[in-house]
């Protein structure tokens, strides 16, 4: 095989495990991602995806496992040289975290809670002090063109108190999206919307995916897993029962344990 062919996958995470005392809340979870794919981890609430999105993130320690992007180790569970705090903050750039409560500071225009972690982040650069106006500028270029990519170029100036909740998750969306993470993340984005406002939200997600951006969505929209998703992982106390694309694993399951889940969900939707 020629070695152009053999393709690094742009996530990898390898028996990763998470406890809370002694609820273990996911076990030996593995899987990996290629640059541009979408995988959606679908599943009972309390089955794990969120902790292991928040684990991903580095808001919660891994009690096990490895955790890679790019082929470079940001976390292994025996290796305490990856667990260091000062290098936790620049491992998460990696990840772009959509919460379901869209975590908006409400203090600020949709603007500038697009441009604030840019704009701290260039305070750590050389060339800041000598290079400031022009670093704000093109940040703010930036968030600018992003609000307007999630369809709120009108709403720069808005507060979240202004914002709809649909119109304040896009917000966040465009949030995430300005660090330029190598895989954005969502935890169940729609989940505290009205149904009237999930359609604008699931748009924009659709539109990345259509860019190509590596995202890892935990859904309860099945049939958006199924148009959007390239594999979709479904989750049972704390362990992945089923992995696949969407054609088997949400139309055509091979585990009993993904059709009971199925068919108890879609029927009381």
């Amino acid at each position: 095989m020629d070695m152009a062919d053999i393709k690094t996958p742009i996530l990898e995470v390898n028996n990763l495990s998470k406890r809370f005392g002694k609820v273990e809340v996911f076990k030996d979870i593995s899987f990996a991602m290629e640059k541009g794919a979408v995988m959606a981890l679908i599943g009972s609430s309390g089955s794990g995806k969120t902790t292991l999105l928040r684990c991903l993130n580095f808001l919660e320690t891994p009690d096990h496992g490895r955790i890679s992007v790019h082929g470079n180790c940001l976390f292994d569970a025996d290796d305490h040289s990856t667990h260091q705090e000062k290098d936790i903050r620049h491992k998460r750039l990696h990840f772009g975290l959509v919460f379901q409560s869209f975590n908006l500071f409400p203090q600020y225009s949709a603007l500038r809670n697009v441009t604030l972690a840019t704009e701290l982040l260039a305070k750590e650069q050389p060339g800041y002090r000598t290079g400031k106006g022009q670093m704000i500028k093109d940040i703010r270029e930036r968030a600018e063109h992003l609000l307007e990519q999630v369809g709120l170029s009108d709403k720069l100036n808005n507060y979240p108190h202004q914002l709809s909740g649909g119109q304040q998750q896009r917000v966040a969306i465009a949030r995430a999206l300005a660090v330029n993470p190598d895989i954005l993340c969502f935890d169940e984005p729609t989940s505290a919307l009205d149904p009237e406002l999930t359609g604008e939200v699931l748009k924009v997600i659709q539109s990345l995916a259509d860019l190509n951006t590596t995202m890892l969505i935990v859904t309860h929209e099945m049939s958006f897993a199924r148009d959007v998703a390239d594999t979709v992982a479904f989750m049972d106390s704390g362990s992945i029962v089923e992995q696949g694309p969407p054609s088997q694993v949400i139309s055509n399951p091979k585990e009993a344990r993904t059709r009971q889940f199925l068919e108890r969900y879609l029927g009381n939707s």
